[in-house]
């Protein structure tokens, strides 16, 4: 026995602790003189004084029998143990620490409990397994769930799933309900004829998206997260009429980005979402005209288009500047870039953007006859803004292909044109009459004499490569007209074939000589006859370049350059 000891005073001052999980799990299935007996119990150890079970017997009104009947009792709720029955002694344990063993249960306490779930049962056409019906039991007994609650849950679960009823779905509903602190008929009632309510509008969300299954619990979650954002269960039946097709995963993406709009009642969500539906349907026309595939729509959308057309451009101005941007092989981001300059300029309304893009398409095809002039030239804007400058000096097309042509074989076409417009500006030359002879300026600050030099080289190489391949070119175009008469080409085809026979015989059969020299002099002879019906002679099929010296290449024989090429081009 210890030492020391509480007064009886402090004792009486003392509280005694009850576990809530007692009270929620254990409490409510237990009549009142149990609960008197497991409490009073409870009082008793914490006290130091003698207190036998008779006396605790006399003080609660009970009989020593039915005292030790009622801690059996607590005994398979596993929140005691009996150590002793004669005298009576009892321990008590944790509450948390109770494994819920079987307990006796009484079949006269479910008795009509069970008539009422068997007809339930027998409405639905199941039969539930004995072991089935004892976990119910148990579960009745281990919470405080009243039975008229749980028949209530039985026959919502029959309902719903006809023959596929199963024990384990009505006991986790039920359980569900418990852990949500809903245990009497009310209580159930009104959460059922909320769940109802729930179930009508997923299976119409179901049917809006295209999903063709019974909704899930987890599915609910979803209805209650949308009702705690404050969302209009009409704003998310917008949401799936907007989308088609899907699941609630990208259901669930646009009603958040309907929270993001502060758009939750219907009315602002329809609205909100028909002038989604046309900025997406702008993006996917835009990406169309540029060439660009999208899958998502939404991250250009919010990006480009809205900015856009928050800025005044309609549907038809973007699709016009698109297709301009098609033609520079630009993206999004380029086009963004276009309109922002636009937008600085003041070219908003229909007609600004309809003469911006008739005037880039002049220069675009202007650009193109000077690709065929001087060579590859990228379109881009600067390009296009030089065009416009030129234009802006009042020079004709004819002006400025002329200057092209004169750049031909420059290593940069555009930057010698502008010098040549210039200078010709400054001249006040307005037709190519009025072009000197001189040669023009060709000093550049921006180049190097290695790079002058170059584009000296280049030009002169283009100089003769144009005067050699005009006469390999009328030869060709000879030869092309000649080879239309069958004549022409059989006796071309008995020379060339001659002309290998002729060098064979030469070693193996000089005695063939005679005979093959006839008939290549006999083809000989047709080929000139073939020609003259044409209206050819052999010189025709032979190029006749300017310079008889270096045959239009530039180079003596030796080496030397040649002295055909006009000084006043140096």
């Amino acid at each position: 026995m210890a030492f020391a000891a509480f007064s009886k005073e402090v004792t009486a001052n003392m509280f005694t602790s009850v576990e809530n999980q007692f009270i929620t799990k254990y409490l409510p299935q237990a009549d009142g003189d149990a609960v008197r007996v497991y409490l009073y119990g409870l009082y008793l150890c914490q006290c130091a004084e003698e207190f036998d079970a008779q006396a605790c017997a006399k003080l609660l009104k009970l009989t020593p029998e039915k005292l030790t009947e009622i801690f059996g009792f607590w005994e398979d709720c596993d929140l005691v143990r009996i150590l002793s029955r004669e005298p009576l002694y009892v321990e008590y344990l944790p509450v948390n620490a109770a494994v819920g063993k079987p307990k006796r249960i009484r079949p006269e306490k479910y008795a009509a409990f069970n008539r009422e779930l068997y007809k339930i049962l027998q409405r639905a056409q199941k039969d539930f397994k004995p072991y089935e019906m004892l976990r119910i039991l148990e579960f009745l007994e281990n919470n405080p769930m009243e039975q008229q609650a749980f028949l209530l849950v039985a026959e919502y679960c029959a309902k719903k799933d006809g023959e596929k009823l199963s024990a384990a779905h009505v006991l986790n509903k039920a359980a569900k309900l418990c852990r949500e602190h809903k245990y009497t008929y009310e209580q159930v009632e009104a959460d059922l004829a909320d769940f109802n309510t729930r179930e009508r509008d997923l299976s119409r969300i179901f049917a809006l998206l295209g999903i063709y299954r019974k909704p899930q619990e987890s599915d609910y979650g979803y209805l209650e997260k949308w009702s705690a954002a404050g969302v209009e269960t009409g704003a998310v039946f917008a949401c799936a009429e907007t989308l088609k097709k899907g699941t609630l995963t990208t259901l669930d993406a646009l009603v958040t980005e309907l929270c993001e709009k502060d758009a939750r009642g219907e009315r602002a969500a329809r609205t909100y979402l028909a002038e989604r539906e046309k900025v997406t349907d702008a993006v996917f026309k835009v990406a169309r005209r540029l060439g660009v595939k999208v899958q998502n729509p939404r991250p250009y959308a919010e990006e480009y288009l809205e900015k856009w057309l928050e800025r005044g451009y309609d549907e038809e101005s973007l699709l016009a500047i698109a297709s301009l941007c098609m033609k520079l092989s630009y993206g999004f981001p380029e086009m963004d870039a276009l309109l922002d300059g636009l937008y600085t300029q003041g070219i908003v309304d229909e007609a600004g953007v309809k003469a911006y893009c008739a005037a880039r398409n002049g220069q675009l095809k202007l650009l193109q006859k000077l690709q065929t002039k001087c060579g590859v030239i990228k379109k881009t804007q600067s390009a296009l803004d030089m065009i416009a400058t030129w234009r802006s000096w009042d020079f004709s097309d004819e002006m400025i292909l002329e200057a092209a042509g004169r750049s031909a074989g420059a290593a940069s076409p555009l930057p010698y044109i502008n010098k040549l417009l210039s200078e010709w500006k400054r001249e006040g030359v307005r037709t190519p009459d009025g072009i000197s002879d001189r040669p023009a300026a060709r000093q550049d600050p921006y180049k190097t004499e290695a790079v002058l030099a170059a584009d000296e080289r280049s030009e002169r190489e283009h100089y003769y490569a144009v005067r050699r391949a005009a006469a390999l070119e009328r030869a060709e175009q000879a030869q092309r007209r000649a080879a239309q008469d069958p004549d022409f080409s059989a006796a071309e085809r008995i020379l060339k074939a001659g002309e290998i026979e002729l060098a064979k015989a030469e070693i193996y059969a000089p005695e063939k000589l005679p005979a093959l020299r006839d008939r290549m002099q006999e083809a000989r002879s047709r080929r000139s006859a073939a020609l003259a019906a044409a209206g050819l002679s052999e010189a025709d099929l032979i190029p006749h370049f300017t310079c008889e010296k270096c045959s239009d290449t530039g180079f003596l024989p030796n080496g030397v350059m040649c002295d055909c090429y006009p000084s006043k081009r140096l």
